[in-house]
């Protein structure tokens, strides 16, 4: 059986960043990453790279940035008022609010975003909304480990299930 639509795909993984090596994330035989093929919910070119391949085949691609998740765009890093952040005491949460902490926010519109916070002022918090892995070439190391039909119940929820029933 070869990876295509509608294959449960397993598979174990190395993630880093081209050029540096960064080590990004790391899967193992006991954990591996799981997925149903060809429903869109993974980069395109990481599918594109595995499709055709059978249990046992290594694999060793790049992604670029582009096809990645995008390039770094400044539009994202914003400076967000320092009342956003006060407690009902007026007092930032200097325990949570910190640079370098990933914060959960929500957009006008209600949608939920993460940004990074990069510096802190008296007057406001500047956020960088960008992927983290924006503006990164990204280079995928492994092998496939195991392929099967997708059940009905996994194609009708858009996604692979876990050994033990599913998990969402």
């Amino acid at each position: 059986m070869t990876i295509d639509l509608n294959k449960v795909v397993s598979v174990n993984y190395h993630l880093t960043i081209k050029g540096t090596e960064e080590h990004v994330e790391q899967t193992s035989k006991e954990n591996p990453f799981l997925f149903l093929y060809g429903t869109g919910g993974l980069l395109p070119d990481f599918e594109n790279n595995l499709k055709g391949k059978k249990v046992g085949d290594s694999f060793d691609f790049f992604i670029d940035a582009v096809n990645g998740y995008g390039v770094r765009d400044e539009q994202h890093v914003v400076m967000i008022p320092i009342d956003a952040f006060l407690g009902e005491d007026g007092k930032l949460d200097e325990e949570n609010v910190k640079v370098g902490v990933t914060l959960p926010m929500v957009d006008n519109e209600g949608n939920r975003l993460y940004g990074k916070v990069q510096e802190i002022t008296a007057e406001y918090v500047k956020m960088d909304f960008n992927h983290p892995l924006a503006g990164q070439d990204l280079h995928f190391k492994g092998e496939v480990l195991e392929i099967r039909e997708a059940t009905e119940e996994e194609l009708a929820h858009g996604h692979a299930h876990g050994p033990h029933d599913h998990h969402h």
